[in-house]
């Protein structure tokens, strides 16, 4: 074990001249250095000390090559791992938080195995610490689509008129400053809503469309930043960054998909706003839908919308 270890923070020519066929596909995440809380004796407590972590995370190989990045694990599930467990409660033990941090990381479905070095860069003339590896068969761990880490978004869903109204300017300022991460899902342009009656191809054209709208709307105000993929809007809920959502991907890759038409982009923003967790959808402006959903906090226009 401890062979395996000490190969598991070597140069990856070291480890593959160890034995390439067992090896693996890894990340890492090496010398992050945090001030912290930690330790048993007295004389650490109500003081912050240098700790540096290294990780190295074997992951599932994909099944073909592919430059998606909602596909891979992503290196801030590591960085967040030690965030997380670092502020929930102060610790006496460098082990407790190794095991801590290595059952979070192993809830992500790609993680097969992970190795986590955590050293005391000022306890003494060197660096004090522990290595431990873990795999997932060692914890009891839930399926990472049933655990949620940091903030529930609010989704704010803006119709056409919403988009054009002289108070749009004053909803983004609300929105930028607000303690809850937002995201914006905007409306099918009226030039749209003409589609073809085929299904699967008036589908693609009304999703093209709304981030057509996406776009405009980014350009109407830079704080506006348009994203795709779950990653991008996981990395803006945990941020507090302001976003506007651009669909056609994680429908067209939904295992369960919107029931409804995406045409109804109310429907598309209540779909999103469960599928994220979030607090509440805000529909701003005025929608052809029918939608009444516990989830929709508001429904309604004016400038004293938000």
């Amino acid at each position: 074990m401890t062979s395996e270890i000490r190969l598991a923070f070597e140069h990856p020519d070291a480890r593959s001249k160890a034995g390439a066929p067992e090896l693996a596909d890894r990340i890492s995440l090496r010398d992050h250095i945090v001030e912290v809380d930690i330790g048993a004796f007295q004389q650490e407590r109500g003081k912050t000390q240098r700790v540096c972590f290294n990780v190295v995370v074997e992951v599932r190989p994909l099944s073909e090559i592919s430059d998606d990045v909602d596909r891979i694990l992503s290196y801030d599930k590591v960085s967040e791992a030690i965030a997380v467990e670092l502020a929930k409660e102060r610790l006496n033990l460098l082990e407790t938080l190794a095991e801590r941090i290595a059952e979070r990381i192993l809830l992500e479905p790609q993680a097969l195995r992970v190795f986590v070095r955590i050293e005391k860069l000022d306890r003494g003339p060197g660096a004090l610490g522990v290595e431990i590896v873990r795999s997932a068969k060692d914890f009891s761990v839930e399926p990472a689509e049933h655990f949620q880490v940091g903030p529930r978004p609010q989704i704010i869903c803006l119709s056409n008129d919403a988009i054009a109204s002289a108070s749009l300017s004053g909803w983004l300022d609300t929105l930028s400053v607000s303690d809850t991460p937002s995201i914006i899902c905007v409306d099918l342009p009226v030039d749209g809503k003409s589609l073809t009656g085929h299904a699967m191809v008036d589908r693609r054209i009304a999703l093209l469309s709304i981030e057509q709208n996406a776009w405009v709307l980014a350009s109407k105000d830079d704080r506006c930043v348009v994203v795709g993929s779950k990653t991008e809007l996981d990395w803006a809920i945990k941020h507090n960054e302001l976003c506007v959502w651009a669909p056609s991907k994680m429908v067209l890759d939904a295992t369960q998909p919107p029931k409804g038409p995406v045409s109804d982009t109310l429907g598309l923003a209540l779909w999103l706003g469960h599928s994220l967790n979030a607090k509440h959808v805000m529909a701003i402006g005025s929608f052809d839908s029918e939608q009444d959903d516990p989830l929709i906090l508001f429904r309604g226009v004016g400038p004293d919308a938000l």
